[in-house]
């Protein structure tokens, strides 16, 4: 099982990170609230309980002192953070020891176990999955139906790639569709890929958005057919994004060359006309 195979190594050194976390924790959450009043709005869901962090596992799950474990969801950790003790680091320092509050619209547990949920800390109106992409410790994951709560997420992650902070002061975390190589070197990582769509075909079920007029190599979208009418339900009509700069997320699969598959309408952005 997932968490039973993290090492206690990996345990002791989250511990000692929470241990330390408390003078950061106040300027964490200053950076989110200060950068945009947008962040500090937004995923105010249902109440889903509270409780004080007893350990953080990963870069983005938790256990508080009843045992339950939590997952925050509508964001991916950093893939350029190697480690597991690194990619912690930053949301350690952030709930590490503190009590939070749990909210959300379904609280049924993923096949880890963890229950998931917007966190927030102490009286804090700015969600820990806010905080962590404005400091740029964490990539939006699009999967937020919600439009005010994804709003509030895009906002922070704005604000961290328009500040250069965190991951976005390497200019290379944004993926360039005219190196198609670079974006397969990822493949089973979620990423970040710009570039102008040249063609959109339809083949059999799934519409392809061609970044390239090598098919068989070049980066490509694919969207599957039961899908579009989300897109449209949006004002996105796919054949309209022809010659059009789009930012898009999500996890690099190998078809020939290097894909991401579209099921929600905020994994694309447009960028402009040209």
């Amino acid at each position: 099982m997932f968490l039973s195979a993290i090492s206690n190594r990996f345990r002791h050194a989250c511990r000692a990170t929470i241990a330390r976390s408390a003078p950061v924790v106040a300027a964490s959450l200053v950076i989110a609230a200060a950068i945009d009043p947008a962040i500090a709005a937004g995923c105010a869901f249902a109440p889903q309980g509270e409780g004080r962090v007893t350990e953080v596992i990963d870069a983005r799950s938790f256990r508080l002192e009843d045992g339950r474990d939590v997952s925050l969801i509508g964001i991916e950790p950093v893939p350029a953070i190697d480690t597991k003790a690194n990619r912690a680091a930053a949301l350690a320092a952030i709930v590490g020891g503190h009590e939070v509050t749990l909210r959300g619209d379904d609280d049924t547990p993923d096949r880890y176990g963890r229950q998931p949920a917007f966190v927030f800390v102490g009286s804090s109106d700015t969600p820990v999955q806010a905080t962590l992409l404005a400091q740029g410790a964490a990539l939006l994951a699009a999967t937020v139906t919600d439009k005010e709560c994804a709003a509030t997420l895009a906002a922070a992650e704005a604000s961290a790639r328009i500040g250069k902070r965190g991951i976005w002061a390497d200019p290379a975390v944004i993926k360039n569709t005219e190196s198609p190589g670079d974006i397969l070197a990822g493949i089973g990582r979620f990423a970040v890929v710009e570039g102008k769509v040249l063609s959109v075909r339809q083949a059999g079920a799934t519409t392809y958005l061609n970044f390239g007029r090598n098919w068989t190599r070049d980066f490509a979208v694919t969207i599957p057919k039961r899908i579009i009418p989300v897109f449209e339900g949006a004002g996105i009509m796919l054949k309209s994004l022809e010659n059009r700069r789009i930012r898009v997320r999500g996890w690099i699969e190998a078809r020939g060359g290097p894909r991401i598959e579209a099921l929600r309408v905020g994994q694309i952005e447009l960028l402009g006309e040209n």
